[in-house]
C-alpha cells in the first residue's frame, strides 16, 4: 500500500472502515493503545473505561510513554467533542461481545462514528489470547508497524520456559489463584475458563485452581477464608487502580505465597505477553 493509497481495514463487527490514506491520528482505548504500542504504533491519545478515573490507570498502560500520549478522560466524562478534541483520524476500541464498543456509551459511540472512522477488535472470552493477538497484529501492519521476528523469538522463548517449569511440578505442580482483592473481607476469584490468558497457562501446563461453581461468570466472589481456603501456592493479584491491595486482603496470617501483578485487562503484543509469562515463571521456580 502507498502512502497516498485508501487505507481499509474491516474489524470483529464485519464493519469496513476506509480513509483517503492510512490513519496517523489515533485514539484509542487504553487496552487496545497500549496493545499497539507494543506493536510498534504510537497512539496520540488514550481513553479509559467506567472503571477508571480522571487519570491514565498505569497498571493498563504498559510501556506507553505518558508523557507523549494524551488521556482524555474516561467512563461518564467522556463525549463526542471530548473525544475529537486531538483531532483523530481513527478510533480504535474494543468489545466483549456483540460488537459493544467497551467503555464508551452508546450515546456516544454512535455518533462518534457518524464523525471519524473507529475498528472494534472483540477480545472476548470467546477468542483464544493468540486469535486476539493477530487481529491486534493485523491492524497494526495496516497502520504501517513492522512485523518483529526478535519479540516473536522472545514469546516464544517464555512460552516454552514456563512450560518446561510447569511440566516439572507434575500433577502436584504449584496452584496459582488469579483473583482481584475487593478489600479485607472479600475477593473476586477467576474461573480461568473465561479468561484467554489465562487459558494460555492453563494450555502451557500450570495448574490453574477453579473456584466452585455457583453465581458469576467470570468471578467467583468469595470471603476472606474460602479465598485462601483454595490453598494458592502462587497468587495472580489484580493491580487496576480500582482493586484493592493484596496486602489488605491477606495480612499476615496468609502472606507466604509469591504474588505476580497481574493486568485482566492484558496487552496482546508479544513482547508484553512474554513478559508475563517470564513473570509466572519466576513464581512458580520460586
Amino acid at each position: 500500500m502507498t502512502e497516498q493509497s485508501e487505507w481499509r481495514f474491516s474489524d470483529d463487527r464485519g464493519q469496513l472502515s476506509t480513509a483517503p490514506r492510512r490513519p496517523e491520528r489515533v485514539l484509542a482505548y487504553v487496552q487496545a493503545g497500549a496493545t499497539l504500542w507494543g506493536l510498534g504504533i504510537r497512539p496520540q491519545g488514550i481513553f479509559g473505561s467506567d472503571h477508571d478515573g480522571p487519570d491514565p490507570d498505569r497498571a493498563k498502560t504498559g510501556t506507553l510513554p505518558l508523557d507523549e500520549v494524551a488521556y482524555v478522560g474516561a467512563g461518564s466524562g467522556l463525549d463526542v467533542e471530548r473525544l475529537l478534541s486531538g483531532r483523530p483520524d481513527l478510533v480504535v476500541a474494543v468489545s466483549y461481545g456483540n460488537g459493544h464498543v467497551y467503555g464508551l456509551a452508546p450515546e456516544t459511540a454512535k455518533p462518534l462514528e457518524e464523525r471519524v472512522p473507529v475498528v472494534v477488535i472483540d477480545v472476548s472470552q470467546a477468542r483464544t489470547f493468540e486469535e486476539i493477538g493477530d487481529r491486534f497484529a493485523e491492524l497494526a501492519r495496516s497502520l504501517g508497524a513492522e512485523d518483529r521476528a526478535d519479540a516473536d523469538a522472545d514469546l516464544d522463548a517464555a512460552r516454552e520456559r514456563l512450560r518446561t517449569i510447569a511440566a516439572a511440578g507434575g500433577t502436584g505442580g504449584p496452584r496459582v489463584l488469579a483473583l482481584s482483592p475487593a478489600g479485607p473481607d472479600q475477593a473476586h476469584v477467576a474461573r480461568p475458563k473465561m479468561w484467554p490468558e489465562l487459558r494460555v497457562l492453563t494450555d502451557l501446563g500450570v495448574h490453574l485452581v477453579e473456584p466452585a461453581p455457583g453465581p458469576g461468570a467470570n468471578w467467583s466472589t468469595l470471603d476472606r477464608a474460602a479465598t485462601f481456603a483454595l490453598r494458592p501456592d502462587v497468587i495472580l493479584t489484580d493491580i487496576r487502580a480500582h482493586a484493592a491491595p493484596l496486602d489488605e486482603l491477606r495480612g499476615d496470617e496468609y502472606g507466604a505465597a509469591p504474588v505476580v501483578p497481574w493486568n485482566p485487562e492484558p496487552l496482546y503484543g508479544p513482547r508484553d505477553h512474554a513478559r508475563f509469562l517470564g513473570l509466572v515463571a519466576d513464581a512458580l521456580e520460586g
